[in-house]
């Protein structure tokens, strides 16, 4: 049996995915480029970031610098105002606090993950929340699923990962850990034949960890 879980959290535990693809979107738009979804979704997966198209199109660096910071005035925008939460979710993980001790390991950045939990009950289940500050390489590369290990003192076998996107999953994968990708529909194209289980909602996770 399975005693710790690393929850990615974009897509997994709150909705949001689709809310940074957008402001990222509309930044761009005020450099009169048009941001492809699918080009964006693959450059993501392959850790390329989400300015890849613009780079590749000759925007200088200090016009992406303010798009940036457009960008993120955009999303701060959407998190407050959209609704992200997942259905589920956190009667899905006060169910799972009696099996196992759970953490959260997210390329989010702090600013952002606070935002999103100034009222939501998700983080009284985790043991602790790895942020983008927290360690120097993001996802794919391993580091942050390995980071989350040694902070649990737990290892690879005793472990499970939850993603959502093939970066993450790619980050798992290079860790050594299992790993089960929940559904989402913005990443559902994503290439998945790494994963140990596939599974449409958390709530089929206390199966997995009881199987």
């Amino acid at each position: 049996m399975k005693k710790y879980i690393l929850f990615d959290h974009d897509g997994v535990l709150v909705d949001t995915e689709f809310w940074y693809f957008r402001s990222v979107e509309r930044a761009l738009m005020e450099a009169g480029f048009t941001l492809d979804k699918d080009q964006y979704l693959r450059d993501m997966a392959r850790g390329s970031g989400s300015w890849a198209q613009a780079k590749t199109a000759g925007i200088d660096d200090r016009t992406l610098s303010r798009l940036r910071e457009a960008r993120n005035g955009y999303y701060q925008e959407y998190l407050r105002t959209e609704a992200i939460e997942i259905d589920g979710v956190v009667d899905t993980l006060a169910e799972l606090s009696k099996y196992v001790r759970m953490a959260i390991v997210t390329t989010a950045k702090r600013a952002d993950f606070d935002t999103i939990h100034e009222k939501r009950q998700i983080r009284q289940f985790m043991d602790f929340v790895l942020v983008r500050e927290d360690y120097e390489l993001a996802k794919p590369h391993p580091e942050p699923y390995l980071a989350g290990l040694k902070r649990f003192g737990a290892v690879r076998e005793e472990t499970l990962v939850v993603e959502d996107s093939a970066r993450g999953l790619t980050s798992a994968v290079a860790a050594g850990i299992d790993c089960a990708v929940v559904h989402n529909e913005f990443t559902k194209a994503n290439d998945f034949s790494q994963a140990s289980y596939r599974i449409d909602s958390l709530s089929e996770l206390k199966d997995i960890l009881l199987s």
